[in-house]
């Protein structure tokens, strides 16, 4: 469990630099598709880890 977790920080974190980057380097594009796609995945990303968190904790999987 504590691996799946961590993999998917992991995922969030190198999408936030991702998007960070994008950020950065498209400063001339006012709507940059890179930076949206790098939010969508965060986005996604996070809402799939707290609903894992959620379901490991409702089956007993992990305990506070």
């Amino acid at each position: 469990m504590k691996l799946i977790v961590l993999l998917l920080l992991a995922a969030v974190f190198v999408s936030l630099g991702s998007g960070l980057y994008f950020l950065v380097k498209d400063r001339d594009k006012p709507h940059s598709p890179r930076l949206l796609t790098a939010l969508k995945i965060r986005v996604t990303l996070s809402i799939v880890l707290i609903l894992f968190l959620v379901i490991s904790y409702t089956l007993g999987f992990i305990h506070p």
